[in-house]
């Protein structure tokens, strides 16, 4: 008897060159991809070109893109004034970087001073993880205490302190989570060190702060779980006060929330301010970046001034009297240029209120649609990123994200990936600038076109 042929999965038909590259990048690095991130199943698109909110594959299909680099891109892609900023920037200094100080590094220090409410002074990194590595690092340094305390669900990049409790599993309602290390290769005395708190619920996270307040040396969140899972007011305001109280350095990883919830971040939008704020991706205006501000006697812990540098130069240092922070690239040039630019265009009036209301029509005509079908499903987010889940129980931290129907919502995913809606599966959606009425309209379309398909599947 012959043997049945094995299915083809339907993006092959129109993704073959994509399939092919994957298979020979396969080779040549782990998994077939640089960063894990970028991997799913069967496997990932290679893209091309891009220009506004399309991007075009190695097969030439176009997607109107809800991924936009993770929410990197608050403009779209290479809109005209970053494009334009970049080259006036190199033809002007004639080199990418000095390596020295320049003028566009007080330029944006100044911006973001006057912008986010918890930042008086600024240090640039060269990506949102090192940026929560060195606030953590100041934190400490300030208490002198080793124990960091984070959130279940929240993710602060992919270094050893952070990898703990990134995942959620189920638990009742009120139950501590645990610290659990989620990579291979993270010490013993990193999962002992962290202490693991459950997002929105203030009754636990208390209980949990009482027996580890005196060891805390810093309490790190994402203001909005995941950038689309909004706190309860009462939740921020709680935890600030008791950090306050305790003296606990209190951080606020605003990586997907700065410029996405307004110029002045998750913070300015619900009146919390942290001691501390770690800033990425819109910031880059499409190049990577970090940022960290905060209160003013924290930062000058990592000056060289108050006590030298371990590299040497005029002021030769030990460890233990200085907070060491350097980076060849930080306050590159280049990207600094494209962040002025970008922050420009979302400082001209009506700007980033545009996106939010682009990105309301898109969340209420997508719950129509799917209610229209006969689906139960909710869109869940703030400002100008949101996610689809599948149930209509309350979503207030990420378990109830795992309790709604994942299998559903990974369907639909590739099926808009056929209809040309580009987001990695199970991920949030995140809009630009450059989705205006006509692109949010034919996304209502595709999308459309994508549900019929589910629910004849």
């Amino acid at each position: 008897m012959a043997t049945p042929a094995k299915p083809v999965h339907p993006l092959l038909d129109r993704t073959r060159r994509s399939a092919e590259l994957y298979e020979e990048a396969a080779r040549y690095m782990p998994g077939g991809v640089t960063a894990n991130i970028k991997h799913f199943d069967p496997y990932p698109l290679f893209m091309e070109s891009a220009s506004g909110a399309r991007l075009y594959d190695v097969d030439s299909n176009d997607y109107i893109d809800y991924n936009l680099c993770y929410g990197a891109l608050m403009l779209g892609h290479g809109h005209p004034q970053v494009l334009e900023a970049v080259r006036e920037q190199l033809s002007r200094m004639g080199t990418p970087v000095f390596g020295t100080p320049h003028e566009m590094e007080v330029e944006m220090a100044k911006k973001l001073a006057a912008l986010v409410p918890g930042v008086e002074t600024v240090r640039f990194t060269n990506s949102g993880m090192e940026a929560t590595l060195f606030a953590l690092r100041l934190a400490r340094a300030w208490t002198g205490k080793r124990k960091v305390a984070k959130f279940e669900g929240h993710y602060h990049g992919g270094y050893d302190q952070v990898l703990v409790s990134v995942s959620t599993r189920e638990r009742k309602r009120g139950a501590p989570p645990e610290a659990r290390a989620d990579s291979m290769g993270v010490p013993e005395e990193i999962r002992e060190q962290t202490v693991v708190l459950p997002f929105n619920d203030w009754e636990t996270t208390e209980s949990v702060l009482d027996r580890q307040a005196e060891e805390l040396g810093a309490v790190i969140l994402e203001p909005v779980q995941a950038g689309f899972i909004p706190p309860d007011p009462e939740f921020l305001s709680k935890l600030r006060e008791y950090t306050h109280r305790h003296g606990i350095p209190l951080i606020f990883d605003e990586v997907k929330t700065g410029f996405r919830m307004g110029l002045s971040g998750a913070q300015g939008r619900f009146g919390v301010i942290p001691d501390l704020t770690a800033l990425g991706k819109v910031l880059g205006g499409g190049f990577p970046i970090g940022a960290v501000g905060g209160r003013r006697e924290i930062m000058e812990l990592a000056s060289p001034v108050r006590s030298g540098d371990i590299l040497g130069g005029d002021k030769g240092a030990q460890g233990s009297e200085v907070l060491f922070h350097s980076g060849t690239y930080n306050g590159h040039p280049t990207v600094l240029s494209a962040g002025l630019a970008t922050i420009r265009v979302l400082e001209k009036a009506g700007a980033f209120e545009a996106v939010e209301k682009a990105t309301t029509k898109l969340r209420q005509g997508m719950e129509e649609i799917l209610l229209r079908r006969g689906f139960i499903a909710q869109s869940v987010g703030t400002g100008t990123i949101f996610n689809l889940v599948f149930g209509d129980h309350p979503v207030r931290e990420a378990q109830d994200v795992l309790r709604s129907d994942l299998t559903m919502r990974r369907r639909l995913d590739h099926l808009l990936l056929e209809q040309g809606i580009y987001i990695k599966p199970l991920n949030r959606f995140s809009l630009s600038t450059a989705h205006v009425d006509a692109e949010v309209n034919e996304t209502l379309t595709r999308f459309e076109a994508g549900v019929k398909q589910l629910r004849r599947g």
